[in-house]
């Protein structure tokens, strides 16, 4: 089935990555490693951890020390511990309510359906459980491909509609306001959410 992913790979295999974009990736890191640092002094502890696609990253082993960490991909050569597609409904392998931490970190906008993940992420998450998420505004089309979206603070509280905001953080670009680089976000899942 063609996807117009055919067209766009050998378009970004050959080009030169700008001055810029590697500036925005060197902020985003930097996000995630400070956002996933500040999450672990916070909210690590002997509970059960989810890490969505973290091979692209260095992912929360570096921070979630006392967590045990299972990890998520749909890439089948990524040895994680499920391969599975976070966009559907995975009962048939993951009971839900099985995590009290979801990290996904550089995810959602890879996602086809970020409705249908978010709805997959909060059946996954235990009552109270947090939703650790990541994702770029502010950069460029990248891998993996696909690359879908890019997500507003207000695209981000309707993905998480059904969850209570603890967090929601952005990195502002100086010199163009409403225009963030990055957003982090800490998401509850409530106990209506069943």
């Amino acid at each position: 089935m063609f996807t117009g992913l055919e067209k766009l790979i050998p378009m970004i295999e050959n080009r030169e990555i700008s001055d810029l974009d590697r500036a925005y990736l060197k902020i985003i890191r930097k996000s995630v490693a400070s956002f996933l640092r500040h999450c672990a002094k916070k909210y690590d502890f002997n509970g059960r951890l989810l890490d969505i696609a973290p091979q692209d990253h260095a992912g929360a082993s570096p921070f979630f020390r006392k967590a045990t960490i299972e990890t998520l991909d749909i890439n089948p050569n990524s040895g994680a511990t499920y391969i599975l597609d976070l966009c559907k409904c995975n009962r048939h392998v993951i009971t839900g309510g099985r995590f009290d931490l979801i990290v996904c970190t550089e995810v959602l906008e890879h996602t086809l359906n970020p409705f249908s993940a978010v709805k997959e992420i909060n059946r996954l998450l235990k009552q109270g459980g947090l939703a650790l998420i990541s994702t770029p505004f502010n950069f460029r089309i990248h891998g993996p491909l696909p690359d879908c979206w890019r997500f507003t603070e207000h695209g981000l509280r309707a993905l998480f509609a059904k969850f209570k905001i603890i967090e929601l953080n952005e990195v502002k670009e100086k010199d163009r306001w409403l225009m963030p680089v990055h957003y982090t976000g800490v998401f509850q899942k409530g106990t209506e959410n069943v």
